[in-house]
């Protein structure tokens, strides 16, 4: 049985306006999320050394799926959760680990973003005679073996020989699926949305049963280096795109690559009919700030959008309309460049604050990644937490300011997850290059929204510090044997309800943890690939 522990925190206001007006959802009458003791340190990174993962004493998880857990419904391409079958055994199953006589092993899946769903009718699975239960998680696999990939289902409900059932590793022309990062549910189109990220992959949206049907939408979404994606109340598509520029001459610092877009289409649900816009931020000329405005080292404009205090106005430019452009399939970062919208530092995942009526959203730069970047302290080399604020989800203008800025001890920010109204998490993706030069492996941290971190007394609360498991260790070690990644890094952090309706959309319900309905998950990606429910108070 799952327990909450709870707190109200003296920052709080009693209740929550918007232009001087109450809501009308009941924030007031909601905790504001976990009161979380802060885990002290990193987990270091040496070698051969395999530390366990630390919670905050007031969490405990449970592993829901790993990368050896057999899909009950296997396929050539793969038979594990979270492996191909390139590199087999003498006993036909995948090699996990490499052996002395032949330093090789089967190459590792990584299983990505988490979408939680409850459906009350339940879903098909591989076994046409079984019940699968209603509450299920999704994911793509963020890597690929010959330009294929694939997307599972874990039944939450379902036994182990029924726990993770593959949906499908070809679309519905028959093409192997691009390896897949983001995921999410439109409530409209009653389809998932997968990313790719990847500016020549399509862009896809699935059925959830069992075999899911994925057709290629980037004749309207586009196709980038796509990664957090969600809808807000209006039908419009968020996606938040990362993809690393080229570095600065003479630098380790890179230049700002990647965009924030929204999909506006003709009616919600229209996957095949709408306008791509990307967001434009104009400096204190007025003047929008583009890729080329970035490229010379610690530009003003940088700095402007990097330091504490500063208030930018947004306004959205339209990069594609099928209305005149058609429906092939399209580079919307190129687009986007040339519609001079604003690029960021890897900006990868955003999420509505609860309670905020969609008006404001925040979103992260994981930044460069090396503490020898000549950007980290002043322009956005360490990372930042952006928040936007706009009247509304589909207004055309908007103010951007700098929510946080990261640091060496906070970087990489990757996946977002609200756990309350106020209380979000950010998870570290900060990679094996950064984690040997800091000497720490990634951890996941609670910011709350109603705190001003511009103080330096302020700090994130560490709720996870990340260790290494074996697999990853070794694969660390030996450069990954050519094929899979080193350290383990946090993905896929999701707090849901899993309501699959429009009054589901992420942002539109106060998270309450508390309550048995809402689940948190993430995904240790690299080495087993496991991915955990997080619980307040013990499990069981």
């Amino acid at each position: 049985m799952r327990q909450g522990i709870w707190a109200l925190t003296a920052t709080v206001g009693a209740v929550v306006t918007i232009g001087g007006t109450l809501t009308g959802i009941g924030l007031a009458s909601q905790p504001d999320g976990p009161a979380l003791t802060n885990v002290p340190a990193a987990n270091t990174k040496s070698d051969g050394y395999s530390p366990a993962s630390r919670l905050s004493p007031e969490l405990s998880q449970d592993v829901v799926a790993q990368g050896s857990t057999r899909l009950e419904n296997p396929s050539a391409l793969t038979s594990y959760y979270g492996y191909y079958n390139d590199v087999l055994n003498a006993a036909g199953q995948p090699q996990m680990l490499p052996l002395p006589a032949a330093l090789t092993e089967a190459q590792k899946s990584e299983p990505d973003k988490n979408t939680y769903l409850v459906f009350r009718r339940g879903l098909p699975g591989g076994d046409p005679n079984y019940d699968y239960g209603t509450h299920f998680l999704f994911q793509g696999h963020e890597l690929g073996i010959t330009g294929a990939s694939y997307i599972t289902r874990i039944n939450l409900d379902a036994d182990a020989a029924h726990r993770v059932t593959l949906l499908a590793t070809t679309d519905a022309s028959g093409h192997p699926i691009a390896p897949i990062d983001g995921s999410t549910w439109d409530p409209w189109a009653r389809r998932l949305l997968f990313t790719t990220e990847n500016e020549n992959a399509p862009t896809y949206a699935a059925t959830p049963g069992v075999p899911s049907v994925l057709t290629d939408v980037s004749g309207a979404l586009g196709r980038g280096g796509y990664e957090g994606i969600q809808d807000d109340s209006a039908g419009n598509i968020w996606i938040v795109e990362d993809i690393g520029g080229p570095n600065k001459p003479g630098t380790t610092a890179k230049r700002p690559n990647s965009f924030v877009y929204r999909y506006v289409p003709s009616t919600p649900g229209d996957l095949q009919h709408g306008k791509l816009e990307a967001l434009q931020v104009l400096n204190t000329s007025g003047d929008p700030i583009t890729f080329e405005s970035q490229a010379p080292l610690n530009s003003p404009d940088q700095l402007a959008l990097h330091t504490y205090g500063n208030t930018l106005r947004t306004r959205w430019v339209t990069v594609h309309d099928t209305a005149a452009d058609g429906n092939a399939p399209f580079d919307a970062n190129v687009a986007a460049k040339a519609a001079r919208a604003t690029p960021f530092k890897r900006p990868e995942n955003g999420q509505f604050q609860p309670g905020s009526g969609f008006r404001t959203f925040f979103f992260d730069e994981t930044g460069d990644t090396n503490a020898t970047s000549a950007e980290n302290s002043s322009a956005g080399g360490w990372g930042s937490i952006m928040k936007l604020t706009q009247n509304g989800p589909s207004a055309k203008t908007g103010k951007l300011t700098m929510f946080y800025r990261s640091d060496q001890a906070h970087s990489g920010f990757d996946n977002v997850a609200f756990l309350s109204g106020h209380a979000v998490t950010f998870v570290e993706d900060a990679g094996d290059t950064l984690h040997t030069q800091r000497n720490a492996l990634d951890s996941g941290y609670v910011l709350r929204t109603n705190v001003d971190y511009s103080n330096p007394s302020n700090q994130p609360v560490r709720w996870l510090a990340e260790g290494r498991d074996p697999s990853a260790t070794i694969d660390s070690a030996f450069g990954g044997f050519g094929k899979n990644e080193g350290d383990n890094e946090i993905t896929g952090a999701h707090v849901s309800d899993g309501d699959p309706t429009a009054q589901g959309i992420l942002g539109a319900k106060i998270p309450d943890l508390g309550d048995p309905r809402w689940r948190w998950f993430y995904t240790q990606q690299h080495g087993d690939n496991a991915t955990y429910e997080v619980f307040l108070g013990p499990t069981g």
